[in-house]
């Protein structure tokens, strides 16, 4: 669900973003396909009733009535503060989180309407698979046949177009991308990047405690509940509700009640200068149109001299297949071809979409939206460290960088 500072919001009990107008609450897990449509039906883990939206209404616009809100759900909380733009006392706790969220898929494979078969990239073939292993070509096959992928595509796409796609994509691939990942991200761990840097070492976002921080792309949210466990105030955004159905089992699991938002990256509903801190660890920065957009919205919420820190797949890779052996070490496709990797399904529609940007790119995007870099960290390939994950690998990570983390800080503007 695209939800962009609407005033009444709160996080319902099942994990969901409920609007709340008129002592009544809906929630609702958007799996659309466009920002407005003729009728949205809830689909959220726990039952409820939504009734059908007008055609042409913005989900900020509308909140159908359901069951009223009992007592206690009217009580504010931290979060529900600051989402209608009442920014709590910092005692009031509300922590950070981030999570290593490898997602992509194979860069510079097959610029062609050809048929799938190639393993993706940062979504990873393999934290999970065994040492010295290479990508299981059909771990995506589940989530294809579901969402009826047919090839790749070589156009551009907009925002709601891709938005869309990683919204279903995500919703369909959840699971199996948890089963084959879940043992290396954990439950409540803050790991960076396959690299296996972690943010117990790194100190990336300094100083956490007392901190209130706002993870984008979050998925299950391990890092959030890192962040929590060392005395953060995190909350979790991510755009599927696929990963966040995990994430709040994750949560039950733990005993670690992460605050969980579904939301548009390039449209965060939370207030103006509300974040001490943000971080995303391979989480939407790949998968939305607008960089600036999200750039932006991420200098909005951060308070002047907040920290927005972000690991994507490094842009050099982008020149070489997804293949974590030698055919993964001779260049294939230009750096400069910003054109996105997309599959499509028979009609042409978008099932799956990650953008490539240069370096400069994100510079030139960073300074835009008046946020400074600090720090631009690639993290070399540990000795010792066997583990294959997608095209991250042993003999890759000894010759060149497969992460790019960017520290930045928010400029007064």
């Amino acid at each position: 669900m695209v939800i962009r500072r609407v005033a009444p919001v709160r996080i319902g009990n099942s994990g969901c973003v409920v609007c709340v107008r008129d002592g009544h609450e809906a929630t609702e897990r958007a799996n659309v396909h466009r920002r407005t449509a003729a009728s949205i039906t809830a689909r959220c883990a726990t039952p409820c009733s939504v009734r059908n939206v007008p055609s042409g209404t913005s989900y900020p616009e509308h909140c159908p009535a359901s069951s009223p809100l009992d007592g206690r759900q009217r009580e504010p909380n931290a979060l529900s503060a600051i989402l209608r733009g009442r920014v709590p006392p910092a005692q009031t706790g509300w922590h950070p989180i981030n999570r290593p969220h490898p997602a992509a898929r194979p860069y510079g494979v097959n610029s062609q309407n050809t048929a799938v078969s190639t393993p993706r990239s940062a979504t990873g073939e393999s934290p999970g698979t065994p040492p010295a292993t290479g990508a299981d070509p059909h771990r995506h096959q589940d989530a294809e046949q579901a969402l009826g992928t047919t090839g790749t595509a070589h156009r551009q796409v907009g925002s709601a177009e891709a938005a869309a796609a990683g919204i279903a994509w995500w919703d369909a691939d959840a699971d199996d991308y948890h089963a084959t990942h879940g043992g290396f991200l954990g439950d409540e761990d803050f790991v960076w990047c396959p690299e296996g840097l972690r943010e117990a070492d790194a100190r990336l976002l300094g100083e956490v405690a007392g901190a209130r921080v706002l993870e984008v792309g979050a998925g299950s949210a391990p890092c959030a509940r890192w962040l929590i466990r060392n005395g953060a105030d995190a909350v979790a955004l991510d755009i599927s509700g696929g990963m966040l159905r995990h994430a709040r089992a994750a949560n039950e699991r733990t005993g670690v009640p992460v605050p969980l938002v579904q939301a548009n990256a390039e449209y965060l509903p939370i207030a103006d200068a509300s974040m001490d801190a943000a971080c995303s660890a391979f989480g939407a920065v790949p998968f939305v149109a607008s960089v600036e957009a999200v750039f932006g919205e991420v200098a909005r919420v951060l308070r002047p001299g907040g920290r927005w820190v972000f690991a994507v797949t490094h842009p050099m890779r982008w020149i070489f297949p997804d293949d974590p052996g030698p055919l993964g070490l001779t260049v294939t496709q230009p750096y400069f071809d910003r054109t996105p990797y997309v599959e499509v399904d028979e009609t042409g529609r978008a099932t799956y979409v990650e953008y490539h940007r240069t370096l400069g790119d994100y510079v030139r995007a960073l300074t835009a939206a008046g946020l400074v870099l600090d720090e631009l960290l690639e993290p070399e390939w540990p000795p010792g460290h066997d583990r294959i994950w997608g095209q991250w690998s042993p003999l890759r990570g000894r010759l060149f960088p497969g992460t790019a983390i960017f520290r930045c800080t928010n400029g007064t503007r």
